[in-house]
């Protein structure tokens, strides 16, 4: 269905939470970050059903911008926390800065993409599908489970290449490989969703 393959194609691209999933796999926390994926599926959750229920009418555009300004900052400070972080194979349970169910729901729901991902769903594709009350309910949650799994798979393969590096210098580079991914995403939604709207006037 339509509304599967988009949110698919939405949730399972490469982005700050799909990043941070895998950098987790990556220092042996997949497992201890599971918090993390249950937060980033709760607020898709949460954006399904608000977004449905009450409607597109509810999101501003400049709150929009303020709430990606949120979103910016606070996904520059995990990449800071992950770019600090030490490795060491022999104590990866130990490692510090484990993602925590509050990481993933706070930067879900200050995430602009994850708005602009379940606005067309909720206030298009939902309506044109006939899907309101009850149903509205149990769609929102199936596609909350592919939220959930969205980060959570990328754990799962950063775990699988992880157990094939023994050289922490290469986790270590691969950290900050992801530290640097996610700094970029915080200055293009910065660039794109706070600063662009602002720049043009619109509010």
């Amino acid at each position: 269905m339509e509304i599967v393959a988009y949110a698919l194609g939405v949730m399972y691209t490469p982005g700050p939470v799909n990043l941070l999933g895998l950098n987790a796999g990556l220092n042996g926390q997949a497992k201890t970050s599971l918090g993390f994926f249950i937060g980033v599926g709760l607020a898709m959750l949460t954006l399904f059903l608000l977004f449905g229920w009450a409607g597109a009418a509810w999101v501003r555009g400049d709150m929009l911008a303020v709430v990606g300004a949120v979103g910016c900052g606070y996904i520059l400070y995990l990449a800071i926390q992950i770019a600090r972080s030490s490795i060491d194979l022999n104590r990866v349970r130990e490692a510090p800065r484990v993602l925590q169910f509050r990481d993933g729901l706070i930067m879900q729901l200050c995430n602009p993409k994850a708005m602009l991902a379940t606005l067309p769903i909720a206030t298009i594709q939902f309506p044109a599908a006939g899907i309101h009350g009850v149903n509205l309910l149990f769609w929102s949650l199936g596609l909350a489970v592919l939220a959930f799994g969205a980060p959570g798979s990328y754990a799962l393969m950063g775990a699988v290449v992880g157990q094939r590096l023994e050289n922490p210098r290469l986790l270590k580079g691969f950290s900050l490989s992801m530290a640097a991914l996610l700094v970029w995403v915080a200055i293009t939604i910065g660039y794109e969703h706070v600063w662009l709207p602002l720049a043009s006037g619109g509010f």
